[in-house]
């Protein structure tokens, strides 16, 4: 599993070209080859890019699922709307597909921020606001997410 680490800014070009970063390009190095896959986001307006190892991890569980169960069927379909294969070109740039790019509202300026063992790829503004928003609650998200363990201390 790859653990990645970092938030960069780059450019999209008219295309929906974006610039992979260098630091990405460094802990990824050993799977560039491999390609990636993009897809929408779960949560937020924003794409999710996967190498394409964790890709096929993710697609190990998702083929445990019995697609006779519909919400099941209904959430493998809405998982993988819009899913497309991505590969680094010469220059060391992706294309985002422009559907993908409309769903995201990425316009120009764009963040790509590692998120554990994938990157985000967000319009710039939405970036900044989501990170504004989520500071709100933080504090609170954090207790209740990572505080609350079972594990008894002192044994």
């Amino acid at each position: 599993m790859v653990n990645l680490i970092g938030t960069y800014e780059c450019k999209a070009d008219a295309k929906g070209r974006l610039m992979f970063s260098s630091a990405f390009k460094k802990q990824l190095s050993s799977v560039l080859q491999e390609g990636f896959v993009v897809k929408r986001a779960v949560f937020q307006p924003c794409l999710e890019l996967y190498p394409m190892k964790e890709w096929s991890l993710m697609m190990e569980k998702i083929n445990k699922l019995n697609r006779f169960v519909k919400k099941n069927n209904d959430f493998i379909r809405r998982f993988t709307a819009g899913v497309k294969i991505v590969e680094l070109d010469a220059s060391g740039r992706i294309l985002i597909p422009k559907d993908l790019c409309d769903f995201a509202g990425i316009q120009k300026q764009v963040v790509m921020s590692s998120s554990v063992n994938i990157i985000e790829i967000w319009d710039k503004n939405k970036y900044e606001k989501a990170i504004d928003d989520a500071a709100i609650d933080f504090a609170d998200l954090a207790e209740e997410v990572m505080g609350n363990t079972e594990v008894d201390e002192l044994s």
